[in-house]
């Protein structure tokens, strides 16, 4: 018998908020983010966030923040090429 699905979380609107705090568990990072709304929003764009932990995006200014990561730095477990 399969396991059941993991609860869905409720779905966010996009471009509501102009900060957001993500978790590794959110890579790769995609603006607007699986768990919001997409009728009304911009096309989705993937951000590169790993290098230094901070991104923002190009269409509607939002800004996200890898948890655990200070920006402009690199995280420790990300290699640099």
């Amino acid at each position: 018998m399969p396991e059941p699905a993991p609860p869905r979380r409720a779905l966010l609107q996009p471009n509501a908020q102009h900060r957001y705090q993500v978790t590794r568990e959110d890579l790769p990072l995609a603006c607007p983010m699986p768990e919001m709304y997409l009728w009304n929003s911009h096309p989705r764009v993937y951000l590169p966030i790993e290098a230094t932990g901070w991104a923002k995006c190009s269409y509607c200014g939002a800004e996200y923040h890898l948890e655990g990561a200070n920006r402009g730095e690199p995280l420790p477990d990300v290699q640099m090429s």
